[in-house]
């Protein structure tokens, strides 16, 4: 289904289908033009239009089929499918409209994130060739990679990311990131930070049970509050799920795994921040 097919869904279809707003579907395909649209210019020119290498590109994030079915699909080659895909992913990202706030926001700006989420997604990935030692998790017992996501707990704002490997302890990344916190900015996290408020006095975790013990009404009531407040980033992990590349089994190179979870974080900032 080409894009002068699309183009007429509703909003919510388009978004369905492609996995981002119409609007932003336009700003990106200006972005591209300049580089893609080589008519009239020495050299090759694709057999399609800007509009659906575009859609190549978001049907590969959102369905994550194999390169070989989206070509046959666009009747393509497969090598040609790998140049577009890194191509409209490189362009994306250095036109600078879709970047994440970074780590300095966060004392630069720090009026504007007063209370921030901290979390940790895992992306399963092949089975390493050289020693399952390298990416194996030790509580899911399966090879991932870990992505550590800042969010801003009032709009659901990404800030910044975080990548290592799967065996890397939850808390152990968050001290390899050195987030330069503020000590009047709070910073919420799961069980799995126990330890943060030695580093960060304003911290706020839940309380665990002890063992063979129970928790108080009051401990449990603090709990549940705590959880009201973390669920954006539940809720981000989700929407950044939606895009199957980073929910099945990542089967590309590791290195570019940062670059697109980073870019399509920041495509979902943006469709977030735009009035439309």
């Amino acid at each position: 289904m080409t894009y002068q097919q699309l183009k007429y869904l509703h909003p919510k279809a388009f978004k369905r289908r492609c996995g981002v707003q119409p609007n932003t579907f336009n700003l990106m395909v200006e972005i591209l033009k300049p580089d893609l649209d080589r008519r009239g210019k020495k050299g090759g020119q694709c057999k399609l239009s800007v509009e659906d290498q575009l859609l190549l590109v978001l049907e590969y994030w959102r369905e994550y089929r194999t390169q070989f079915h989206i070509s046959t699909s666009w009747n393509l080659s497969e090598s040609a499918v790998c140049r577009l895909i890194r191509k409209v992913e490189t362009l994306l990202m250095n036109s600078g409209k879709f970047r994440l706030p970074g780590k300095k926001q966060l004392y630069q700006q720090a009026d504007n994130w007063q209370v921030i989420v901290v979390d940790v997604t895992e992306s399963p990935i092949e089975r390493p060739k050289k020693s399952k030692e390298i990416t194996t998790a030790a509580r899911k017992k399966h090879h991932t990679l870990k992505a550590q996501v800042v969010v801003n707990q009032e709009t659901g704002q990404i800030i910044c990311t975080a990548f290592g490997k799967g065996k890397v302890h939850d808390f152990r990344l968050f001290k390899l990131d050195r987030l330069p916190m503020l000590p009047n900015q709070l910073c919420l996290a799961d069980k799995g930070y126990q330890g943060l408020a030695k580093l960060h006095p304003d911290s706020c975790l839940p309380t665990k049970k002890p063992r063979q013990g129970k928790l108080d009404n009051s401990e449990r009531q603090h709990n549940r509050s705590l959880a009201r407040l973390r669920i954006v980033v539940e809720h981000v992990n989700r929407k950044l799920k939606i895009f199957r590349i980073l929910a099945e089994r990542y089967r590309n190179r590791r290195r570019r795994f940062g670059l697109r979870f980073n870019l399509i974080s920041a495509i979902l900032n943006f469709e977030l921040s735009s009035p439309f």
